[in-house]
């Protein structure tokens, strides 16, 4: 459940910085935190993303529902 919110998280960011150009969640959110902090949100937020791709097939039941358990990626 962590994963599946710091993902959401970064996806919201990269959508702001895609709409608003350089800026980020956490300069819209007026936090001034230096660069180590939001650093370390978006190693977190990477590994999330690569833990939810990789048990994505074992926990997805659309996946599971699909071709008996073997999954597709679509």
């Amino acid at each position: 459940m962590i994963a599946f919110v710091l993902v959401i998280i970064g996806g919201v960011n990269w959508l702001l910085v895609g709409i608003l150009g350089d800026k980020d969640l956490f300069v819209l959110l007026g936090m001034n935190m230096g660069d180590i902090i939001p650093k370390i949100i978006y190693i977190l937020v990477g590994l999330s993303a690569i833990y939810l791709a990789v048990t994505h097939k074992s926990a997805c039941k659309v996946c599971m529902s699909a071709g008996g358990g073997q999954g597709t990626i679509m």
